[in-house]
């Protein structure tokens, strides 16, 4: 009876077992996954899989503004691009900067300060919340905009000394150092309600027993945050940093559409060079598509979100 007890036991799925049999389950989160995983995948291989040369322009009649076909299933815009191409190069823009500001603002930052102010407490707690609470109380898009527009001409300043100096072109000709530049501000924003969040857990779980014996026997302080508390948090931290994806990325489409973010190819760029009722009109492929696209994305986030959130969370247990 025990070797039958101890076998259920093995067969017997943990916790991240449960919520992927959980989420498999949705039907539309699992959509959603397709739909991320098609255009991060598009993006992450753009380079190998685009059809075309996206930097290639024909401006003549016949190659200008063609709607979708078999040759361009996209269509192609005014200087004779392959909106295709472009969209494949406009989704590896959205992966960096949003995985990036993930990365940076809603995981290293947020999470560690998150913990190291749920921990610690007393100053180190009032000084990190009220830093996040200044942040969370400024209107965050306007400040947003107000920030890139500020620092735009200057930073574009130093990263043209900088590839003049080292010979590195293509810093900027790939939209590389925009990226950065749009990333590192995003970051700034997005790392408060992760923080929050992670905060109001780890008060919940420092008085736990294992955390107090784990003080008691002389863990230090990193250690007990890094390998006792972010195990047991990591479903919370999923859940947020899913949840912020959808507007991480219309944040950074609208900085493009205004002319703040990455100057090559955006989502953003597209929709702004779609986007007057002439061309709306004359040929509606160059607004609709990357807007379907668009639109298509941010709602799968929504879904996976969700999705997790029922999985992860523990009322979804």
């Amino acid at each position: 009876m025990a070797e039958l007890a101890t076998s259920a036991e093995r067969r017997r799925p943990g916790p991240w077992g449960t919520a992927v049999r959980r989420l498999r389950k949705k039907k539309l989160a699992m959509a959603g996954l397709v739909i991320i995983a098609v255009v991060y995948g598009s993006g992450i291989l753009a380079e190998w899989i685009a059809p075309y040369d996206q930097e290639v322009i024909n401006v003549t009649a016949e190659d200008s503004d063609q709607p979708p076909s078999w040759e361009h299933p996209f269509g192609t815009d005014r200087l004779g691009r392959d909106r295709l191409t472009q969209s494949m190069f406009a989704a590896r823009t959205t992966v960096v900067i949003t995985m990036a500001t993930l990365l940076t603002g809603g995981g290293l930052i947020g999470v560690g300060l998150g913990m190291l102010a749920g921990y610690r407490r007393g100053w180190i707690d009032a000084v990190i919340m009220r830093s996040g609470e200044v942040l969370s109380a400024l209107p965050g898009l306007l400040m947003l905009i107000l920030i890139t527009a500020t620092l735009r001409p200057r930073y574009d300043g130093w990263v043209l000394d900088f590839t003049d100096a080292t010979g590195l072109d293509w810093v900027r000709d790939t939209g590389f150092a925009d990226m950065v530049l749009i990333f590192g501000v995003l970051s700034l924003f997005f790392w408060v309600g992760t923080a929050r969040i992670i905060r109001s857990q780890v008060l919940a779980l420092r008085e736990s027993e294992y955390i107090l014996a784990a003080h008691a026997m002389g863990a230090s302080t990193s250690r007990i945050i890094w390998k006792h508390l972010f195990p047991n948090i990591l479903p919370i931290v999923v859940v947020g940093m899913s949840a912020s994806l959808g507007a991480i990325t219309s944040t950074e489409i609208l900085l493009s559409y205004l002319g703040l973010g990455v100057n090559e190819a955006s989502f953003g760029r597209m929709l702004f060079e779609g986007g007057s009722i002439r061309t709306l009109q004359a040929h509606p492929h160059l607004l609709l598509i990357p807007g379907a696209i668009v639109a298509a994305l941010i709602f799968a986030f929504n879904l996976v979100g969700d999705a997790l959130n029922d999985s992860l969370a523990p009322r979804g247990r």
